[in-house]
């Protein structure tokens, strides 16, 4: 049997796996059939906790999309990762150091059970986002027969474009999306960001992820969101962001420095499953 808990993080669900008590080898199609909401577990993606591969970090972390893809971040899969394994006796301590494939990050369980990580540094420079373009602070995208739409692009340990919108209740997030997603300027493909400037301290914000489709909340998206804005001047360095599932707080105080992002993560159910089921996929 394959051990497992479903956790969310306002609403944007886990599968997560201990694969240091645990032997655990899945392939995409397999990732898929765990994430599929109909025949497995049902999640947007799977996270495995891992042992380390360097000796500054306790633990590794890997993130799996519904579509079976490993991508190298997830804000609010970190947040469920830090309280899975402290929940789960695998560490002690309230600040952990977690090796992504982005690099280090370093999740803080607070006192009221939210859960504050330092997410790294934004990149602007297109190369490394990846995404081709000269640097600037927004740029036009050419999206077929919707026509050039202005969007910010920046990496926060994975590829987001983000557009400004006057209401993200009626925003194309579903029409838009996956052209943005699948859009030949962005090779390793980028989440989509709709994101309302409400004022200069909080914003509302929609995400189709890359591989997952509109999530509830995103918190790579939310930080991506907030750095934008800083930067063209439009939004203060603490900003609320309400997204579908609930509210997260972003925080750039210093350009130069790393974002942090503070927020809620919420164990749902622990459960098991059999291998012969999942080798069948």
């Amino acid at each position: 049997m394959l051990k497992f808990s479903k956790m969310h993080g306002l609403g944007n669900d886990f599968v997560v796996i201990d694969a240091i008590e645990q032997t655990v080898e899945l392939t995409s199609s397999q990732i898929q059939f765990l994430s599929d909401r109909r025949f497995g577990v049902g999640c947007d993606q799977l996270l495995l906790v891992e042992k380390p591969q360097t000796a500054e970090a306790d633990f590794r972390y890997r993130i799996f999309n519904a579509d079976g893809g490993e991508v190298a971040q997830c804000g609010n899969g970190a947040r469920c990762f830090a309280r899975f394994v402290r929940d789960k006796g695998l560490t002690t301590k309230d600040t952990i150091a977690v090796e992504t494939a982005s690099g280090l990050i370093y999740p803080t369980l607070q006192a009221d059970g939210s859960v504050t990580v330092d997410m790294g540094k934004p990149i602007f420079e297109p190369a490394k986002i990846p995404f081709q373009a000269e640097e600037a602070t927004t740029y036009m995208l050419t999206i077929g027969e919707h026509g050039k739409k202005e969007i910010a692009a920046v990496s926060m340990g994975n590829p987001h474009a983000v557009m400004l919108v006057d209401d993200v209740t009626v925003a194309p997030v579903l029409e838009l999306g996956p052209l943005i997603e699948s859009h030949e300027r962005f090779p390793e493909r980028v989440n989509a960001g709709f994101m309302q400037i409400v004022d200069s301290d909080s914003i509302r914000l929609r995400v189709f992820e890359r591989g997952a489709g509109e999530t509830s909340a995103c918190g790579t998206g939310a930080c991506a969101a907030v750095v934008s804005g800083i930067k063209r001047g439009l939004l203060n360095t603490m900003v609320t962001v309400s997204l579908p599932g609930g509210d997260l707080q972003i925080s750039w105080p210093d350009q130069d420095a790393s974002v942090w992002m503070t927020g809620p993560a919420q164990h749902v159910f622990d459960g098991e499953i059999a291998w012969a089921t999942i080798k069948q996929h």
